[in-house]
């Protein structure tokens, strides 16, 4: 998140600054990618909406 904000990320300059709302762990980098992959898709969109909701 300090690089986030600091803005060394490009896909998210423009945004700043960003604020956590939901974290997991994974043990490999293909299953986090995989895991994001489905929070950019629309039922992992519409997921993390009602989180946010609550």
């Amino acid at each position: 998140m300090e690089q986030h904000n600091l803005g060394k990320n490009k896909s998210i300059k423009g945004f700043l600054p960003s604020v956590m709302v939901y974290k997991e762990e994974f043990e490999t980098r293909v299953e986090a990618r995989a895991r994001e992959k489905y929070f950019k898709s629309g039922i992992g969109r519409e997921y993390l909406k009602s989180i946010l909701d609550d």
